[in-house]
């Protein structure tokens, strides 16, 4: 007989356990052969060395996949112990040798979907900065909020900070009802729709609460530090030059930051440039920063939404074509 204990201090061991106990009864059925205690944090294995090591190795992988995602459902619980073996769930080793990004509420998987998705997963992961530009639609912003959601269930950052320049498409601001933060919300809107989609409601009011994710417009980042934090830069297109340069010079030595952006959308002022092609021009060749683009094929709404896509930049380049000395002629007169 061979005795191990197991520590839960990384999860929410009503999480773990269950209501009333469901999934702990299931751990039990599991491994009816093994005497099975529970102890505040802690559980006790009991029984041959062989099936302790089977328990323990599955119950490990349960507190992973918790860290990762926060909440488990009793059926999915079930199914990492081994219960149904034909599950179509991907388990937490799955998710290290696939596309998985992150598991959202009630098993939910987030996936990179494209290969330029993945690219961007894997360029990410290979530098401190990362450059996503592309369409709309392309899956850039919840790409890159689901690679931060990752980087803070496997304590790779302590914090999330997502942020977008405080420019309006068409629209103004300042004509809408309420505060500050009620004018801002629904343009922040987006982020916390990704966020959604990734974390259980508890765990995201907890995190925004205590700070540990922030979602800001770009001017409340000047004369700060962001350090040991996965910081998105969210629509850099509307970003003028000194405020992405502000951003950019805001990234403290244990962060990672992504930036993102489509520069056929740009909702500036004509009388002001967007800083995010010179950015992309001037650091493309510094080591650590990366840059990936995303196109029309990269698309995951409506299929229509590609063929939109491929129209405007159709005219875009007719509007833009040089006209002949002929044309001019006719323009000045």
């Amino acid at each position: 007989m061979t005795e191990a204990i197991i520590n839960l201090d990384t999860v929410n061991p009503i999480e773990f356990f269950g209501i009333n106990n469901s999934k702990f009864d299931i751990l039990k059925r599991k491994f009816p052969l093994l005497k099975i205690l529970a102890r505040g944090t802690q559980i006790k294995l009991t029984g041959q060395p062989e099936v302790v090591a089977i328990a323990q190795n599955k119950i490990e992988q349960v507190i992973k996949y918790l860290e990762r995602n926060g909440h488990l459902s009793d059926n999915y619980f079930g199914r990492i112990l081994g219960e149904d073996e034909t599950r179509e769930t991907p388990s937490v080793e799955d998710a290290v040798n696939n596309d998985i990004l992150v598991f959202g509420p009630n098993g939910k998987v987030i996936r990179a979907k494209t290969p330029n998705q993945k690219l961007m997963a894997a360029t990410s992961d290979k530098n401190d900065i990362t450059f996503a530009i592309g369409p709309a639609g392309t899956g850039k912003t919840y790409t890159a909020v689901a690679l931060a959601v990752r980087a803070l269930k496997n304590k790779a950052v302590r914090k999330i900070i997502l942020t977008r320049p405080a420019v309006e498409a068409g629209e103004s601001l300042g004509f809408l009802p309420g505060d500050l933060k009620e004018k801002i919300d629904p343009y922040l809107r987006p982020l916390y729709d990704a966020l959604d989609d990734m974390l259980p409601s508890d765990k995201l009011n907890y995190y925004m609460a205590n700070r540990i994710i922030e979602i800001a417009p770009l001017a409340y980042m000047r004369g700060r530090t962001l350090d040991n934090a996965f910081i998105i830069l969210d629509e850099a297109q509307n970003a003028t030059d000194l405020q992405l340069k502000m951003f950019l010079t805001r990234i403290g030595a244990s962060a990672k930051a992504m930036i993102t952006g489509d520069l056929t959308q740009v909702d500036l002022p004509k009388n002001q440039r967007s800083g995010l092609e010179k950015a992309c021009r001037i650091l493309k060749h510094i080591d650590g920063i990366g840059q990936i683009e995303l196109d029309e094929s990269d698309v995951v709404r409506h299929k229509l939404v590609k063929h939109i896509i491929k129209a405007y930049e159709k005219e875009h380049i007719i509007e833009n074509k040089p006209h002949s000395i002929a044309e001019e002629k006719k323009v000045t007169h």
